[in-house]
């Protein structure tokens, strides 16, 4: 077993990793600073490509579903501490991302591209807006709980983990979801849209409401009442009422 000193430095490792993979995923998504972007030329033939990247999106999607649910938790911290289980989540999902931005497939060809200057500078900042509040969202829940922080400082100092109370900060009054609706902003505002940055924004999507029902399934056994009053009354992604909440 880990020593309290050993998981504590295990999950700043696996915080810092994660982090480093986030700064890239800007990079990569807008084409900035980093060797290969989503947007790079053809490397590739086109049937190879898009099998490649449809593999290691499913990867990444496996992956962060399957070691999310409550199952699977209980079967791995039988083989690692309690206390690492959430670094070693966060660890996990860094890598499958960095795979992803290894191993990308670029294929070329422009969906569309928006030349009118205002309108670019608006859709980039729609880009960086969206990377903004997934960040924000991820401080309004706990971020360092959320990262696997928390986890390992009360380990080291001795203290009994407490789940945090359910609260709906600032943007988590008016939809369930800023995270997942910051991702989708990031994935969708770009001025040029490969055929590669399509089929990645559209598999994300896809991937983003499959979770959101695996993820509002745990929420209600573990928060019960209070969590389904708050999905009846706030919308899901979009901040505006129609009908019952999405």
């Amino acid at each position: 077993m880990f020593s309290r000193v050993t998981t504590f430095l295990y999950g700043v490792v696996s915080y810092f990793i994660f982090f480093a993979t986030f700064l890239y995923a800007i990079g990569f998504l807008g084409n900035v600073a980093v060797p290969k972007s989503i947007d790079s030329g053809r490397t590739a033939p086109l049937g190879v490509a898009l099998l490649i990247n449809a593999g290691l999106l499913a990867i990444f999607a496996m992956q962060h579903s399957v070691m999310a649910r409550p199952w699977f938790k209980q079967m791995w911290t039988r083989v690692i501490p309690k206390q690492a289980e959430r670094s070693t989540y966060v660890l996990i999902s860094s890598l499958a991302l960095i795979l992803l931005f290894w191993l990308w497939q670029p294929i070329g060809g422009v969906v569309w591209n928006v030349e009118q200057p205002v309108l670019r500078a608006v859709l980039y900042g729609l880009f960086a807006l969206g990377f903004g509040i997934v960040l924000i969202s991820t401080f309004l829940i706990n971020h360092f709980d959320l990262f696997g922080l928390r986890q390992v400082y009360l380990y080291l100092r001795g203290k009994e983990y407490t789940q945090l109370r359910f609260g709906t900060p600032m943007l988590y009054r008016h939809i369930r979801h800023p995270l997942y609706l910051g991702w989708l902003l990031a994935f969708w505002s770009t001025p040029t849209m490969t055929i590669a940055h399509l089929v990645f924004a559209i598999a994300t999507t896809a991937y983003i409401f499959v979770a959101i029902q695996l993820e509002e399934k745990d929420l209600l056994d573990t928060f019960g009442d209070d969590y389904a009053r708050y999905r009846e009354s706030v919308p899901m992604i979009v901040p505006v009422r129609i009908g019952k909440a999405n």
